[in-house]
């Protein structure tokens, strides 16, 4: 290795390790800097990631901290009183990173609850709680993990946040997407009937662009206590849809037409501003070409999770969504690419038998759905998995040569909950399924929702392959074993306050031997 290569490296290691000269800080940061709570996420049988960013005054420019790096102190015990603190490090809350900290912690026991805490210039902050995962090769009788996503911060409040931190015996929270929305302040804000909107919380500021902008409205919904209740009860397994860049964006394209050389500029903006406020490991750290969201996470011998990457490598869609005038020439088509041909082909390899259950956790819909005649977009949904079906034929392909029954795909984006199955065979609904799919319901986006929106009343039969369809605000549990998976399907009455109901929708099984949804 040459001496410019050998610098180059030292440097990538310092910036997380700390190997760099020990900065000198000691002043008070001026107010508490644990606003935007804590996080743990991407266990592993012997850790886990955990997460804080430094932000005394969280909407001001810098979040109101020192334009210096900072040494937080990090602390994990066997109990939430921390008698017993088993491993404790420090890490550099960096100004190029916006003060976030990310902590890996090695050398734990496997499928053991830990609780940990941060602690800077005389603040503690709030207290997390975390279970490692299962030893690789372990026989695992049960996990629990929540789905959610989607969460528009002017469209409701995070009530259905407050309910699932409060299941019991959470492994891990799955999020799919939408952490936040780019929108303009007022934006997205409901609508009383045709009239004006009617924002009882908006966004700060214009549509983001900057890395600023994108910290600033992260930082927005940090804050928010029910999220933040959430982030500290279980590990996050955390992905992206299009809201965390820009809406529908596919590739190196988003949905204005923008150059690609100057939308490159916002996506990895806002990229780095995903990893700076994720639960991620440093294998997601914003590099040239991009960041590499998609990996792998196994939970013993019951579970293999893909965490799947629908929006970085895909095809431009072939029509846009609003303006079917400018669908793209038959000629200009070709094959299309959802996950793009290096992630399609890690994830045939990683496809395994061995496991209990593959489970497929992604955003777009995978499963073909028909939409009501009077969706302006028309009935399909060309910026799921139905507007790239040669993609998933070679997914369903694979599934069918390794004759895996045990694939449960899940799925957000839609705002609604569903479930139902994969064709193995394209455009046969009715016939033999390659998956099963869970679509969970948003956060907030959509607004209180009903149970059936209006025209909607014919789709369930016209989509035999489905089993569910609800317009409710929630999320879902899904409790595996090895011979059954068991999905919770929750929502809360309403969003537009606080005092949203928990309600069971439905207990929806599929059996690993034969894709399919049925009920308890």
């Amino acid at each position: 290795m040459d001496r410019r290569n050998l610098i180059k490296s030292a440097g990538s290691l310092a910036i997380f390790a700390g190997l760099s000269a020990r900065p000198v800080f000691g002043r008070s940061l001026g107010g508490y800097p644990f606003t935007l709570g804590v996080a743990s996420g991407d266990p592993s049988p012997d850790g886990f990631v955990l997460w804080t960013r430094l932000a005394p005054n969280p909407l001001e420019r810098g979040s109101g901290m020192p334009m210096e790096t900072v040494p937080v102190q990090w602390q994990v015990a066997k109990d939430e009183r921390f008698a017993q603190i088993v491993q404790s490090g420090e890490a550099m809350a960096r100004p190029e990173l916006g003060h976030a900290v990310h902590a890996e912690v090695e050398g734990l026991e496997p499928a053991r609850r830990y609780w940990y805490r941060f602690l800077v210039a005389g603040e503690a902050s709030p207290v997390g709680t975390v279970r490692s995962a299962p030893a690789a090769g372990a026989a695992v009788d049960r996990l629990r993990i929540g789905v959610a996503g989607c969460q528009n911060y002017e469209s409701g409040y995070f009530t259905a946040y407050r309910y699932l931190s409060e299941e019991p015996d959470l492994d891990a929270i799955f999020h799919y997407g939408d952490y936040i929305y780019e929108g303009r302040a007022g934006r997205s804000c409901p609508k009383a009937g045709e009239g004006e909107r009617s924002c009882f919380r908006s966004h700060a500021g214009e549509e983001i662009y900057s890395l600023d902008d994108y910290r600033r409205r992260h930082a927005q919904y940090k804050m928010d206590e029910d999220l933040q209740a959430a982030h500290a009860a279980a590990a996050f397994l955390s992905t992206w849809d299009d809201h965390e860049v820009d809406n529908n964006w596919a590739g190196d394209r988003d949905e204005r037409g923008t150059p690609p050389e100057m939308f490159a500029l916002r996506r990895f903006a806002a990229m780095q501003a995903w990893y700076e406020n994720m639960p991620v490991r440093r294998a997601q750290f914003p590099a040239a070409g991009g960041l590499r969201m998609h990996r792998r996470l196994d939970y013993g011998r019951l579970l293999r999770i893909h965490l799947l990457d629908t929006r970085q490598y895909r095809t431009d869609q072939r029509c846009g969504l609003d303006k079917p005038e400018h669908c793209r020439p038959a000629s200009d088509r070709g094959p299309s690419q959802m996950l793009g041909a290096e992630q399609e082909a890690w994830l045939q390899d990683g496809l395994e038998g061995d496991f209990g259950w593959n489970l497929l956790a992604q955003q777009v819909m995978m499963m073909p759905f028909l939409y009501p005649e009077s969706r302006a977009e028309g009935r399909a949904n060309l910026d799921s998995w139905s507007g790239y079906t040669d993609s998933r034929a070679r997914l369903v392909d694979a599934i069918v040569e390794r004759k895996l029954t045990n694939v449960v795909v899940a799925t957000g984006d839609v705002h609604k909950h569903h479930a139902g199955i994969v064709p193995a065979r394209e455009g046969d609904l009715e016939g033999p399924a390659a998956a099963t799919e869970y679509v969970a319901s948003s956060i907030s986006s959509g607004g209180d929702g009903a149970d059936i929106p209006q025209g909607w009343e014919q789709v369930s039969a016209e989509n035999p392959h489905t089993r569910l369809l609800n317009d409710r605000r929630g999320y879902q549990l899904f409790t595996i074993e090895q011979d059954s998976w068991r999905t919770d399907v929750v929502s809360v009455t309403k969003v537009s306050d606080r005092s949203g109901a928990k309600q069971e929708i439905s207990t929806l099984m599929t059996l690993p031997q034969q894709p399919g949804v049925h009920a308890a």
